[in-house]
């Protein structure tokens, strides 16, 4: 590994890793690369010399080829600056940050109270409600991983009191100004905000220390790269690290693929059987139509609402609607070849049903047209649907 390279020696390794790449080098042999000759480079750094490039005249669509290499580079960088908890974008720190917000109201309604400033009070119980993020976050990416190490007490039990803590919220929001102060104190927002300041002792006290003995750095960057999906109820990523944790997802994205009769998805695998016996069980009838125009795929559910039978596969779809509706069906499918819409609905009465009848334009990741996919749905019972009916229920 070079010692001591000079800015100028890693500007000229990133432009003939630019080039290797032009000529087919992966993303990941660039980056084992550039590890062995250059050694260690922070983020900032890889983000000055590629302006420093443009500034040059070195076409951007260029430096776009750098721009995976760049994701994996941070990836190393971020693994290593996660060992230390105290790592400004720590999963951890930053559900600490998030704590120190929630303390922050609890104490502001407590003052409140104390002041008679009701009118204030119903403020501050909204932006508390925003803790359900925070909850969140600790129930789809911290818990899966803690079970993986074992530890199932978590998902067992906290995300319990998670949900006792949402149902109390809510009924404090719902009784607000509904009941007399007093009992109002007694019976509703005291007792939330006991169980709200007792989560943040035991996630500060035995939580995270126990997570942060478990799960290795690498886990912590997964954590991290995943948190963009939950979101934050009171923190936000920093704006640099949000463009990189994008670019690195970019650089690991992956076309599904076939091997040992399963379906290799980014988020998962399915057998093929289990993938045909989902779309068939799905409680709607789906019709794909390719980018040629042409029906290529049905689903086969119990109670389909519309005829089709195997003899439509292939057919174009012009010759699959009356003459009434075929220029409509033609149109939308126009305006989804152009980008000009994603969807469009429609509902009918059929046979004494409601029926809701959705396509949807199907593209890639890239936002390139494949298809037009027709959904049918009967929502009678869904239309009489009133209150609620719990899981638990």
């Amino acid at each position: 590994m070079s010692q001591g390279i000079s800015n100028q020696g890693k500007k000229q390794m990133i432009k003939d890793i630019i080039r290797e790449l032009h000529k087919g080098m992966t993303p990941q042999e660039a980056k084992e690369k550039f590890v062995k000759e250059i050694g260690s480079i922070t983020s900032f750094e890889i983000a000055q010399i590629e302006q420093e490039l443009i500034n040059e005249g070195v076409p951007v669509d260029e430096i776009k080829r750098f721009c995976n290499v760049h994701a994996l580079l941070f990836e190393s960088i971020l693994s290593e600056s996660l060992k230390n908890v105290d790592y400004p974008v720590h999963p951890v720190n930053l559900l600490k940050q998030e704590n120190q917000q929630i303390k922050g109201l609890t104490e502001r309604i407590k003052r409140v109270i104390q002041e008679n400033d009701i009118d204030k009070l119903k403020d501050l119980l909204e932006q508390l409600s925003k803790v359900d993020l925070h909850y969140a976050a600790k129930e789809h990416l911290l818990f899966p991983y803690l079970e993986k190490h074992g530890f199932m007490g978590p998902s067992k039990v906290v995300w319990g009191k998670h949900n006792d803590i949402r149902s109390m919220m809510k009924e404090a929001i719902a009784n607000f100004k509904e009941t007399e102060l007093e009992d109002y104190l007694k019976k509703y927002l005291e007792p939330l905000i006991e169980e709200i300041d007792s989560m943040i002792f035991k996630e500060e006290n035995i939580l995270f220390p126990t997570a942060l003995e478990m799960l290795s750095p690498q886990e912590w960057v997964d954590i991290l790269k995943e948190m963009k999906e939950t979101g934050f109820a009171f923190v936000k990523l920093p704006a640099t690290l949000d463009k990189l944790i994008d670019e690195f997802e970019k650089s690991l994205s992956i076309n599904p693929t076939v091997e040992n009769d399963e379906v290799i998805f980014e988020t998962g695998k399915l057998s093929l059987t289990e993938l045909e016996s989902i779309l068939n069980t799905m409680p709607v009838d789906i019709t794909f139509v390719d980018v040629d125009d042409k029906v290529k795929y049905f689903s086969k559910s119990k109670d389909r609402i519309f005829l089709r039978t195997k003899s439509v596969i292939g057919r174009e779809v012009r010759n699959c609607h009356p003459p009434q509706s075929v220029d409509r069906v033609m149109q939308i499918i126009e305006w989804f070849k152009k980008g000009e819409k994603d969807s469009v609905d429609f509902w009918i009465n059929f046979k004494g049903r409601f029926i809701y009848i959705r396509y949807f334009a199907v593209r890639d990741k890239d936002g390139k047209y494949l298809g037009t996919l027709e959904v049918t749905q009967d929502i009678t019972q869904i239309r009489d649907l009133k209150g609620e009916k719990r899981l638990a229920d």
